[in-house]
């Protein structure tokens, strides 16, 4: 059976091994340290909403984890929920896990008037899977500056 729930502190020495498998897979564009992986796991068990973590389980044992923030979008006059990391274990995946975490998050969520994720075009098989979600491409690249 799958379920989704709330990340606590609890499930830390689960979760961060998980974390630092996506930041090594092709899922991403560069690495992203330990430091910074261990601070955005406590960032999504404390009581700041800004970050929301959730764990994916098969028959109550853990599989993958999720993050997601919300955040105000003038463009769509609204809330949008940004998919920030997904990840599932290898062993888990093409069993329509990620497909059905997507759409619990967005039948619970009816706040939000846009759901948005980032994803490299070459990743081909997370690009089928949005697709078939409803999502689509935006024209316009991002740019960042760190502090």
């Amino acid at each position: 059976m799958f379920t989704v729930e709330t990340m606590t502190e609890e499930m830390r020495s689960e979760v961060l091994p998980m974390v630092d498998a996506f930041y090594q897979s092709d899922a991403v564009s560069h690495p992203v340290g330990q430091e910074k992986q261990e601070q955005t796991f406590a960032d999504a068990v404390s009581d700041d909403p800004v970050l929301e973590g959730y764990v994916l389980k098969e028959d109550g044992r853990i599989i993958g984890f999720a993050y997601v923030t919300v955040y105000y979008a003038c463009e769509v006059g609204g809330r949008c929920l940004m998919f920030e990391e997904l990840y599932l274990k290898e062993e888990a995946r093409g069993k329509g896990y990620g497909s059905r975490f997507f759409e619990t998050v967005m039948k619970e969520r009816t706040e939000i008037r846009r759901f948005r994720l980032e994803v490299t075009r070459s990743n081909e098989k997370a690009v089928r899977l949005y697709e078939r979600l409803g999502f689509e491409f935006l024209d316009y690249d991002q740019m960042i500056l760190d502090r």
